[in-house]
C-alpha cells in the first residue's frame, strides 16, 4: 500500500497564512498538517508516500525531505499550479497511481487517527470515506444506496438545499485497488483531461464512473470521528478547536461565547434557551419571508418599541427593545450614579459593566445560595446605594423571589430613594409563571423606581436574533437609553418575530408548561448521580455542587472531550470560586437524557 498526497494548491483563502507556505504547511495547534499527516501514515502498513507539489514546493520538500521515518518519499511536480486544478496533479501521478493499492489524500485535511485506520482495515478494496452533511461543509457531495454504494457524485453546481438530508461529504480520503486505478480510473482520467480539459476536479473522474459502474466503488460513513478541511482562516480556526488537546479544549470554546452552531455534534449545555418555543409553524413563517426580510431595511426605534409594546401588552413609551438584553444591560449601568447593591453570584454582564469599587456584594451565607427579599433588605438597609440589583431567578442559583414579595422590595427601595433593577429574564421558567411577570402597566405605573430587564433570546427560544427589552414608567430613563442606541439597533428577522408573536402565544405557554415538567423529571435523574448535589431551581438550568470524585473542571472537560457536552464551570463566579459548582443547562428529554448517560459512565 502507498500513499498518495495532493499538495500543489496555493490556498488563496487563507491569506497572509499561505503568502509564503504551502497549505500543508499551516499550522494547527502548533503541528504542521504535514507532518500530522506523515506520522498517521507511518503508523499504518504504507511502504512509500508520492506527494504532488506546486506551490511554494521549494520549502515543503526542504521540510519533509526524501523520507520520513525510514518510508521513502517521491515528489512529482506541477509546474502550473496556479493555471489548473487537482486533476492536472493527480494526472501527473497516474504512473506512480498503477504501481500499487492506494491511498489518495488531500493535504489540507485534519482527522482522527482512526479514520485510516478503519478505511484500511475494510476489506472492500475501493473506498472512499464520506461524512453525513453539515453546514460547514463545502466541495463535492455524494449519494449512496443502502448497502453503501456510491451511486452519484453531487458537484458544486448541482447542489441542491433541498435534498441535504440525502447527502454525504467527501472527506477527500480515497482508497484504491491497483487493478481499479489500472483499468478503470486512470483510463478514464485521461479521457476525461483530453476532453475536458486541466482545470476540473478528479472527482468529475469519479462521477462519470459512478453513473456508467455503480458498484466500483462504496462509501464508508466516517459516523462521530473528527475530522476537518481547511481552506480559509475561519475553518483553521475551528479546526484549532475541535483538536485542541484535552486540557485547552476548553478554554478555546469558551473564549467563543457561542456561536456553538458551527460544530454540530457538540451538545451545549452551558447557554441558556427555551428548548420547547420557537413552534415549528412560526419557523415556517419565518422562513418563508426570509427573502424580503433579508433585502429590507428594518424599522426605528418607535415602530419596535411599538411592537415591543405590543408582545408584552405595556405602553410603547414604557419600553425600548435591544439588541439582545446585553445592549440594554450596557447602557443603563453605564447611565447609573452611585454605588449599586448586588447578590453574588450572578449574571456577571451588569457587574462588569461598572468599577468594582461602586459594587456593594450581598453573598448568601449558605450552600444553596437561596436568599428572600427580607434579606436583601435587612443587608442593604444601612449600605451607601444608589441602586439595588435582583436577578429573578438568579443566575446560576436558580433563587426565586415572588411577585408579591418583589413589589415589597420596590416600595422598600422606593422609601428609601433607591432604584430598583429587576431582570426577569428567566421567569416564564417558574412555577407561578402565569402571574410572576412585572411587565404590565400598572406594575410600572406604581413603581417608578423599578426597571425590568427581559431577555427574549432566553426564555422564547431564539437567541440568533439578539432580542431583549427594558421597561419602566420612568420615561426618562427610557428616553435616555432609546438615545443611547442605534436606530437601527435590532435586525429585520427579529422586528418580524415580534410582529407575528402574539399568534403564538398559547403555544408559548404550553412549551412552558412543558419546560417544567422535563425540569421536574431531569432534576430526578441528576439527584441520582453521586457526585453531584443538586440545587433546587426555578429557572432553565440547576446549579450542582460537585461533590465526590472530580474537581469542577475536571468534570467539565472529561464532559467535553469524551463525550462533546459542554457544560459551565463556575469556579470563575465571583462568590463561587474554588467551592466546585457546576451549571447545567435544562434542554429536551432526548439531550437531557444523553447528559444523565454520560454522568452515569463516569
Amino acid at each position: 500500500m502507498q500513499a498518495l498526497i495532493l499538495a500543489a494548491g496555493m490556498g488563496r483563502r487563507l491569506g497572509e497564512k499561505t503568502r509564503n507556505n504551502t497549505k500543508c504547511m499551516i499550522e494547527v495547534n502548533g503541528v504542521k498538517l504535514i507532518d500530522r499527516m506523515l506520522g498517521q501514515l507511518k503508523a499504518q502498513d504504507i511502504n512509500r508516500i508520492v506527494i504532488v507539489a506546486g506551490y511554494c514546493r521549494e520549502s515543503l520538500m526542504a521540510h519533509v525531505g526524501d523520507s520520513y521515518e525510514g518510508i521513502p518519499i517521491q515528489w512529482i511536480v506541477n509546474p502550473i499550479y496556479d493555471k489548473t486544478n487537482n486533476i492536472y496533479s493527480l494526472a501527473l501521478a497516474k504512473d506512480e497511481l498503477v504501481k500499487d493499492d492506494t491511498l489518495l489524500i488531500e493535504s489540507d485535511l485534519i482527522f482522527d487517527d482512526a479514520m485510516f485506520d478503519m478505511i484500511l482495515a475494510d476489506h472492500y478494496p475501493n473506498l472512499a470515506l464520506v461524512a453525513k452533511y453539515e453546514t460547514w461543509m463545502d466541495g463535492t457531495m455524494v449519494r449512496i444506496d443502502s448497502d453503501n454504494n456510491i451511486v452519484n457524485f453531487v458537484p458544486k453546481k448541482a447542489f441542491n438545499y433541498d435534498e441535504v438530508s440525502s447527502y454525504y461529504k467527501t472527506v477527500n480520503i480515497y482508497k484504491f485497488s491497483r487493478e481499479f486505478s489500472e483499468k478503470v480510473y486512470v483510463p478514464f482520467l485521461d479521457a476525461y483531461c483530453r476532453v475536458m480539459g486541466n482545470n476540473e476536479y478528479y472527482e468529475q473522474v469519479l462521477r462519470v464512473i459512478t453513473l456508467l459502474d455503480g458498484a466500483n466503488l462504496k462509501a464508508l460513513p466516517v459516523g462521530n470521528k473528527r475530522w476537518y478541511e481547511i481552506d480559509d482562516i475561519q475553518d483553521l480556526d475551528i479546526a484549532e478547536n475541535i483538536f485542541a488537546n484535552e486540557h485547552e479544549r476548553l478554554g478555546k470554546y469558551n473564549k467563543r461565547f457561542g456561536g456553538y452552531w458551527r460544530f454540530p455534534k457538540m451538545l451545549d449545555f452551558c447557554y441558556l434557551v427555551n428548548p420547547y418555543f420557537p413552534p415549528s409553524r412560526m419557523k415556517d413563517e419565518l422562513r418563508a419571508n426570509f427573502d424580503v426580510l433579508l433585502t429590507e431595511y428594518p424599522s426605528g426605534m418607535q415602530v419596535n418599541s411599538l411592537l415591543a409594546g405590543k408582545y408584552f401588552n405595556i405602553r410603547q413609551d414604557f419600553v425600548v427593545v435591544g439588541n439582545g438584553a446585553a445592549e440594554l444591560i450596557k447602557s443603563l449601568m453605564e447611565s447609573i450614579e452611585g454605588d449599586i447593591g448586588v447578590v453574588f453570584p450572578t449574571f456577571e454582564e451588569y457587574p462588569n459593566r461598572v468599577d468594582r469599587s461602586r459594587l456593594v456584594a450581598f453573598i448568601p451565607n449558605n450552600s444553596d445560595l437561596r436568599y428572600t427579599a427580607e434579606d436583601l433588605e435587612s443587608f442593604f438597609d444601612c449600605k451607601e446605594i444608589s441602586t439595588l440589583l435582583l436577578i429573578n431567578p438568579d443566575n446560576p442559583s436558580g433563587n426565586f423571589i415572588n411577585k408579591k414579595e418583589v413589589l415589597d422590595l420596590a416600595n422598600w427601595c422606593h422609601q428609601r430613594g433607591l432604584r430598583l433593577i429587576v431582570d426577569e429574564s428567566f421567569v416564564d421558567f417558574t412555577d407561578e409563571s402565569a402571574t410572576s411577570s412585572l411587565l404590565e402597566n400598572d406594575t410600572l405605573l406604581k413603581n417608578p423606581n423599578m426597571v425590568v430587564i427581559k431577555s427574549i433570546s432566553k426564555s422564547y427560544g431564539v437567541p440568533g436574533l439578539r432580542l431583549g427589552v427594558m421597561a419602566s414608567s420612568d420615561i426618562q430613563i427610557i428616553a435616555t437609553v432609546k438615545k443611547d442606541v442605534s436606530i437601527w439597533n435590532i435586525n429585520s428577522f427579529a422586528e418580524f418575530y415580534m410582529q407575528i408573536f402574539n399568534k403564538y402565544e398559547q403555544f408559548y405557554k404550553v412549551a412552558c408548561c412543558k419546560f417544567v415538567e422535563e425540569r421536574s423529571r431531569f432534576a430526578a435523574k441528576l439527584k441520582n448521580i453521586p457526585f453531584l448535589r443538586v440545587i433546587p431551581s426555578q429557572a432553565n438550568y440547576f446549579l450542582c455542587e460537585v461533590v465526590d470524585r472530580y474537581s469542577a473542571n475536571e468534570l467539565t472537560e472529561l464532559l467535553l472531550n469524551n463525550f462533546n457536552i459542554l457544560i459551565k464551570d463556575c469556579n470563575n463566579k465571583t462568590g463561587l470560586q474554588g467551592k466546585n459548582y457546576i451549571r447545567i443547562a435544562i434542554r429536551t428529554s432526548e439531550e437531557n437524557d444523553k447528559l444523565i448517560n454520560a454522568l452515569q459512565s463516569l
